[in-house]
């Protein structure tokens, strides 16, 4: 029975897994040890909010460069090498005892996550798959968004016992995970006697008139510098900006409201798990329609979501910010991935979200900085939100001018 499964599956279930520990313990869990630290190393919201930004390298300076390293070694090695990365990391930030070991633990966690996350599996699902792959996409970044089950324990686990223990268990974890889930990738369907998901063994290559080889010399700068492409690249900025700024401060937030720690960290665990149903439906939605209207219609919910944001003083209107944001921030998580597929081909796909990856990270470092640097100076997240609201409505005017770069066959259109 298992041996009917096509391999590809198990490719996007071993990054699945992957996705949803380090997305869990790294991206959606940091909210809980934020005031922890505070607390202890009387650290400002901004400076413990740098740290933040410094991991948002993992999809800045380490991005691009990972996306050339996917594309010459495979994803495997890379997973594998993150793997150990990350747990060396999360341990040795556990002896932190200055704001300076702080962020260079931080520039380390990074790192490792720059071989374990985004860039890397990624490229893993896009090589094994192609009519199915915007649920294979959802599929696999579903994990991402299932991260959120970890949080409770994390709160947990530091209520219980400290946050320097628990990153230390945190560590401990990475290891036992993603090394093994690691091994069970491979880096090509060839490599196992298998063609991608959708493709027969034999594709034509002949080139009709008006493309060219993507392989022509010159074809991938050529690409780059196409606007769809800038356009693409400012709208992952934009998401990550709004992302990142809601999901740090998230629990501080809700707590300068008088919403109890119990509470915000129930709200901080449901946000991933929301978004799960725009990672799985908006996938779906985009391997049948227009990526760029699906897609457009993820920003205007996260656009909404923000804006209700701005007036969670009830129960009502916490649960309709969630309804709204989570499944559009999901949702265009998995699309960012399909689009640049469609749109612009595999030969250099590793490459190009590499790139894209490295300019979302700008919003990354800006979105929770700029929110913990305004609760610093005017005790108020409030225009944060609505400043977010305004520039991820803006950026659906961009998606809607992505035009293709190559045809269906492959080729670079002239």
């Amino acid at each position: 029975m298992l041996s009917t499964i096509y391999y590809g599956w198990w490719v996007v279930l071993a990054c699945f897994i992957i996705n949803l520990y380090v997305g869990g313990i790294i991206f959606f869990s940091f909210t809980a040890f934020f005031e922890p630290i505070q607390r202890e190393f009387g650290w400002s919201y901004t400076q413990i909010s740098i740290a933040t930004s410094l991991r948002g390298l993992e999809m800045g300076i380490f991005a691009p460069i990972v996306g050339f390293l996917v594309d010459r070694f495979g994803f495997r090695k890379l997973l594998l090498g993150g793997s150990v990365i990350i747990g060396i990391g999360l341990v040795v930030l556990s002896f932190t005892q200055s704001l300076l070991m702080f962020y260079l633990c931080f520039l380390l966690i990074a790192l490792g996550a720059g071989g374990c996350t985004s860039v890397v599996t990624l490229t893993a699902v896009a090589v094994w798959f192609r009519k199915n792959v915007g649920l294979a996409m959802g599929i696999m970044a579903s994990g991402f968004g299932a991260g959120g089950l970890i949080v409770p324990l994390v709160v947990f686990l530091i209520d219980a016992c400290g946050w320097r223990l628990t990153l230390v268990i945190l560590g401990a974890g990475m290891w036992l995970l993603g090394i093994p889930l690691s091994l069970i990738v491979r880096d090509r369907p060839e490599h196992v006697g298998l063609s991608p998901e959708g493709l027969g063994p034999e594709s034509s290559q002949t080139t009709p008139e008006g493309e060219r080889p993507v392989s022509t010399t010159g074809a991938f700068v050529e690409m780059i510098k196409r606007r769809s492409f800038l356009y693409l690249n400012i709208a992952e900025t934009v998401r990550m900006m709004a992302v990142t700024a809601v999901v740090i401060h998230m629990m501080p937030y809700l707590s300068s409201l008088g919403i109890p720690r119990s509470t915000s960290g129930a709200v901080a665990a449901a946000l991933p798990l929301v978004s799960i149903a725009g990672r799985f439906g908006f996938g779906w939605w985009g391997d049948r329609f227009d990526k760029r209207i699906v897609m457009a219609a993820t920003f205007f919910m996260m656009s909404a979501g923000a804006f209700a944001f701005c007036y969670v003083h009830s129960t009502g209107i916490l649960l309709l910010f969630l309804l709204l944001f989570a499944p559009g921030f999901g949702g265009s998580m998995v699309l960012r991935g399909s689009i640049l597929q469609e749109y612009f081909g595999m030969a250099y796909f590793g490459k190009m979200i590499g790139i894209v990856m490295g300019s979302a990270s700008i919003g990354g470092i800006i979105g929770p900085t700029l929110a913990g640097w305004a609760f610093d100076t005017i005790g108020s997240y409030t225009l944060v939100w609505y400043g977010l609201c305004g520039i991820s409505g803006a950026a659906i005017f961009l998606i809607m001018k992505i035009k293709p770069a190559v045809s269906a066959s492959g080729n670079v259109l002239n």
